[in-house]
C-alpha cells in the first residue's frame, strides 16, 4: 500500500469518525425538545435528559473535524483549495450551525424561566439540523458531482444544490442523524427515555429508508450519483441499507448496543461511499472526470514529515476518546450529573 493511499484512507477514517461521533451529538440536538424530562421533574429543573446523554463528550467530538481539516490541508492541498473554496457557502453553514448550537446548549441552562428556556431549545434544535442538512447537501454534491471550470475550480450555485438528488441527500442525512442521536439517548439514558428514544429512533429508520430510497431510484435513472467504481457502489450501498435494517431489528428488540453499532455503520458507510466510489478521483465533475489523487496529494518529501506527526497525533485522538467512553459509560442519572 502505498503513502498515497494511506493518507487518503487516514482522511476518510477522520471524517466517517466526526460523522458517528458528530451525528449523534446533532441527532441528540435535534431531538431533545421531544425527548426532554416531562411531568413535575421538567417544571422543577432546566435539565434536559438527551443533552444529559451527550454532555460527557460534548465539543470532544469535533476534534475529528479538526483533525479532517488539518490532514486534508496537509496532505490534500489541491483538494483543500479547491473543495472549500467552492463549497463556501455550506460550509460557513456548517459552522456557523456548530458555534450556535454549542453556545445555545451552554447557555440553556442559564435562562431562569421557561419561556428562555425554549428560546434556547430553539436555536440548539437549529444548531444540530443547519449541520446535518448541509452535510447532505455536499455529500449530495460530490455522488453528484460538481460543475469544475477550465482552471480546476469550481463554485456552488443554487441550481446545484437545490437539484432533486442533492436535497433527497441532504433530507436522508438529517434524518439519519436524528435515528443515530435517538439510538444513542436510549443507549445512556434510563429505561422510561431510552424506550421512547428507541420507539422514535425505529420510526426514523423508516423515514431514512424511504427517502434513501428515493436517492437510488434517482440515481439508476441517472439523474442521481455520478460514480466511477459502480459495482463497488453498489455493495457499499447496500451495506448501508443492511445497517439500516440491522439498527431497526435491534431496536425492535430492545438491544440498543448492537442497534447504535448498526447506526454507527450507516453514518460512517456514506464516507467510504464517497471514496471507494469515486477511486482514483476525489473530486468528481458532472461529466464523469476531476481531480485525481495524483493531482490532490502533496510532494513525497512533505507525506514523511507528516507521517511523523500522524504517528504521534492519531494514537493520541483515539486514546482520548476510548478513554472519555470508559470513564463516562453507563447511563446517565445513575453514575454521572446533569451537566446541561
Amino acid at each position: 500500500m502505498s503513502l498515497e493511499t494511506v493518507w487518503l484512507a487516514l482522511l476518510g477514517l477522520l471524517l466517517a469518525g466526526y460523522f458517528v461521533l458528530g451525528g449523534y451529538d446533532y441527532g441528540a440536538q435535534m431531538l431533545h425538545p421531544f425527548l426532554g424530562r416531562d411531568g413535575q421533574e421538567e417544571k422543577r429543573t432546566s435539565g434536559n435528559a438527551a443533552l444529559d446523554a451527550i454532555a460527557p463528550f460534548f465539543l470532544g467530538n469535533e476534534v475529528w473535524l479538526v483533525a479532517f481539516a488539518g490532514v486534508m490541508f496537509g496532505a490534500f492541498p489541491h483538494l483543500e483549495g479547491t473543495l472549500l473554496s467552492g463549497m463556501y457557502p455550506l460550509i460557513v453553514a456548517i459552522l456557523a450551525g456548530l458555534v450556535l448550537g454549542n453556545a445555545a446548549v451552554q447557555l440553556r441552562r442559564r435562562s431562569r424561566s421557561a419561556r428562555g428556556r425554549r428560546a434556547w431549545d430553539v436555536l440548539i434544535v437549529i444548531g444540530g439540523a443547519v449541520p446535518a442538512v448541509c452535510w447532505g447537501l455536499v455529500v449530495g454534491l460530490l455522488l453528484h458531482g460538481v460543475p469544475r471550470r477550465a482552471d480546476g475550480s469550481f463554485h456552488i450555485g443554487l441550481g446545484e444544490v437545490f437539484s432533486p438528488f442533492v436535497l433527497v441527500c441532504g433530507v436522508t442525512t438529517v434524518l439519519l442523524f436524528a435515528a443515530h442521536g435517538a439510538t444513542f439517548v436510549a443507549l445512556r439514558s434510563e429505561p422510561e427515555l431510552a424506550d421512547r428514544a428507541r420507539k422514535m429512533a425505529a420510526s426514523l429508520l423508516v423515514g431514512v429508508a424511504a427517502v434513501g430510497a428515493l436517492a437510488l431510484l434517482l440515481t439508476v435513472f441517472g439523474a442521481g450519483a455520478s460514480m466511477t467504481n459502480r459495482t463497488t457502489s453498489w455493495i457499499i450501498a447496500a451495506l448501508i441499507v443492511a445497517a439500516l435494517g440491522a439498527a431497526w431489528w435491534h431496536l425492535g428488540r430492545g438491544n440498543n448496543v448492537l442497534a447504535f453499532a448498526a447506526t454507527c455503520c450507516a453514518t460512517a458507510l456514506p464516507v467510504l461511499l464517497l471514496g471507494a466510489g469515486h477511486y482514483p478521483y476525489l473530486l468528481i465533475t458532472e461529466a464523469g472526470a476531476g481531480l485525481d489523487i495524483d493531482h490532490a496529494i502533496t510532494d513525497d518529501a512533505t507525506l514523511k514529515i507528516l507521517s511523523g506527526f500522524g504517528v504521534l497525533v492519531i494514537p493520541t485522538i483515539l486514546a482520548y476518546q476510548f478513554w472519555s467512553w470508559w470513564a463516562f459509560r453507563g447511563r446517565t442519572g445513575q453514575r454521572h450529573p446533569s451537566y446541561f
